[in-house]
């Protein structure tokens, strides 16, 4: 038993080591730009890939239910999904969510999608209208109307920062696997949402999803991008293990119906406490739903 558990606790430390030798690795650089980079030697070592889904049968799903779910970023425990907000005053290794998915769909790491059925893809440019905004002054107003060129400093730009992003819509399948007798869950689609940027000064701007990223695909960039760790920065998490392994606070707000997956708010109008309770009523029934399997 003994020599079982010395092997277990090597193993542990050697999937983590490569995480650790590549945040201790400012112990070693010898100019900043290689405070975050992996030596040689670490990255023989390091193993850090996505842990792959494993398969599941079709006939193996006994059970399951499309959700949709909303992510409130004021909430404390959605914190790592909105910081750091400034990336022009923290190391090159951290980045928000929303900077992230932008910056690998810049560079067509990641596709992007128009609704969370993923029917229709799309690119940046073609939400550019939702995310940034070009107005001109009253001077410059005025200087065009006197016959002037206009200067570039009476034109404002306005582009939605992460900032700027209030939620994030996740989408997930709840399954029960009756091989292996449980109820699991596996992360579909996830959508930043901010206000439209052309409404964003007004009060209370109605909040839209910018482009919704079909989760799978991105998990290699997820894993790459780190999320902070306040009780140990030596062993940062990455996006996609936080994600997968659900470590947010979601609220239904959607669920897959005969009504055309009809939202909450469409049945449950103008009366925002009946909606939280009805989506709280929908997470414990899915929730009840493995304990049921073994009731008779």
């Amino acid at each position: 038993m003994m020599n079982i558990k010395r092997l277990y606790i090597f193993f542990s430390l050697f999937l983590l080591g490569g995480v650790v030798f590549a945040q201790n690795n400012i112990l070693n650089a010898k100019a900043p730009d290689e405070m975050y980079e992996k030596t040689e030697g670490q990255k023989l070592l390091d193993n850090d890939e996505p842990m792959e889904y494993g398969y599941v049968d079709s006939r193996d799903v006994l059970w399951g239910r499309n959700v949709w779910e909303v992510v409130d970023l004021d909430e404390r425990v959605n914190f790592p999904l909105y910081y750091p907000i400034d990336t022009n005053n923290i190391g090159a290794d951290r980045r928000s969510l929303y900077d992230v998915l932008v910056t690998a769909a810049k560079k067509g790491k990641i596709d992007l999608y128009s609704d969370s059925y993923f029917n229709r893809k799309i690119t940046l440019d073609d939400v550019s209208a939702a995310m940034s905004k070009v107005d001109t002054t009253d001077l410059g107003i005025e200087q065009i109307n006197a016959g002037e060129e206009l200067d570039a400093q009476y034109i404002d730009r306005r582009d939605i920062s992460a900032a700027d992003i209030e939620q994030y819509y996740i989408r997930g399948y709840w399954y029960f696997d009756k091989r292996q007798g449980e109820l699991k869950y596996r992360m579909i689609g996830i959508a930043p949402v901010a206000p439209d940027v052309n409404f964003i000064d007004q009060d209370n701007p109605v909040l839209v999803p910018l482009f919704w990223v079909w989760f799978p695909k991105a998990r290699n960039v997820l894993h790459e991008a780190k999320v902070f760790n306040p009780q140990n920065s030596a062993q940062p998490l990455s996006y996609d293990h936080l994600l997968n392994s659900r470590r947010f606070s979601g609220m239904i707000y959607q669920i897959d119906n005969i009504q055309g997956d009809r939202e909450v708010k469409e049945y449950i109008a103008e009366n925002s406490m009946m909606q939280l309770l009805e989506s709280q009523r929908l997470q414990d029934e899915i929730r009840n739903m493995e304990s049921d399997m073994w009731s008779y």
